[in-house]
């Protein structure tokens, strides 16, 4: 589907100065990029920004609107390209400001790219049943690792009985994080959000199915921006309604990124960020009397000790150990898969070259 977003650049006959420099702002276009770029000729070789991935190819916003591209490996939704007119796939992909990743969801070993150059992520769960501290801790690993700014939104206030309540038990898993609570339907949400949504500054969203992700993104894009789906009264789920990563041009200046629900979030080489979660837990395990500290039976556990005096969550525990061995056990899998694909690869090399001697000799 090509979307219209010619309201947002400026028309070709005006004989005004070209405004490409506004219009790209308007896409993220920053400093970061621009030293990027060098001395290079724009205007041979556009900035690009995609905004849609598919097996078909590749959709973009420039300063003169949409485009699509033939696919490219490796490339995913908010990254910048500089592209290539006369030869599309070379077009040249620039180094990434923030970077969302996982491991693919099912049995496999691959990484999945979930988004790029994203500034604030949005975590969105709801005042019900699909509330859960362990999926919001995941999600938070995830923005902490990427060095993204994260948000949580909790929705559908209106219809609980303690929205308070359930703010107080995000804000135990988040601290320092942002936490809202709000009916997606009212006129004032999306104006609650403005903060995060200036222009060229990208958002995005995730969030389990059904807790209000397209909504909030019809309040802040206009109706009918993104399908919505109603919520099943019997187990507070929803149908899943967004069936591709899309970045939209919001009318406010922002950029702002839709993303499916992730069934099966699985961290990857994402330490740092889990430790940054759990930066109450990593500071008490540097205090234990052992560095190896199991934080079981072991004298002079700091951690234990704290869970003693009624300072820290046993859950909490659990689900710090849970996340790191997980973390532990994709991150090898990965690097066990890339070191396979090296050593074939260089195995065909070595054949390809030893059968061009026989040929040459």
């Amino acid at each position: 589907m090509v979307r219209d977003y010619s309201r947002f650049f400026p028309p070709a006959d005006t004989g005004a100065p070209a405004r490409e420099p506004d219009a790209l702002q308007r896409l993220g276009w920053q400093a970061f990029f621009i030293r990027q770029a060098g001395h290079l000729d724009l205007a041979a070789t556009p900035p690009l920004r995609v905004s849609e991935v598919q097996r078909s190819g590749l959709t973009a916003l420039g300063a003169d609107g949409e485009i699509t591209l033939p696919p490219m490996p490796g490339v995913t939704v908010g990254d910048w390209l500089l592209h290539d007119r006369a030869r599309p796939a070379r077009s040249v992909l620039l180094d990434r400001r923030s970077l969302f990743r996982r491991r693919a969801a099912g049995t496999g070993r691959e990484e999945q790219l979930i988004a790029a150059n994203v500034d604030t992520l949005f975590i969105v769960s709801s005042c019900n049943n699909d509330f859960n501290p362990a999926r919001l801790e995941r999600y938070l690993a995830l923005a902490h690792e990427a060095g993204v700014e994260a948000a949580i939104l909790l929705t559908k206030a209106d219809a609980s009985e303690d929205p308070g309540g359930y703010a107080d038990r995000a804000k135990a898993v988040a601290r320092q994080v942002p936490v809202l609570t709000l009916n997606a339907l009212e006129p004032g949400a999306a104006a609650r959000l403005q903060g995060w949504c200036g222009t060229g500054q990208t958002v995005a969203f995730v969030g389990s199915s059904g807790v209000g992700k397209s909504t909030l993104v019809n309040a802040l894009m206009g109706a009918g921006a993104a399908q919505t789906g109603a919520i099943r009264e019997d187990d507070s789920r929803g149908r899943h309604t967004t069936t591709a990563r899309q970045l939209h041009l919001m009318p406010g200046g922002g950029l702002l990124l839709d993303t499916p629900g992730m069934r099966e979030l699985q961290l990857t080489d994402a330490a740092e960020g889990i430790a940054g979660v759990f930066a109450d837990i990593e500071a008490l395990a540097r205090q234990c009397r052992f560095r190896d500290c199991g934080h079981d039976s072991e004298p002079g556990c700091a951690v234990r000790a704290a869970v003693d005096r009624g300072a820290l969550e046993p859950g909490r525990i659990a689900r710090w150990r849970k996340l790191l061995a997980e973390d532990r056990f994709n991150s090898a899998a990965l690097h066990e898969r890339r070191a396979r694909d090296k050593a074939f690869g260089k195995m065909v090399r070595n054949a390809t070259g030893n059968k061009a001697k026989r040929r040459d000799g």
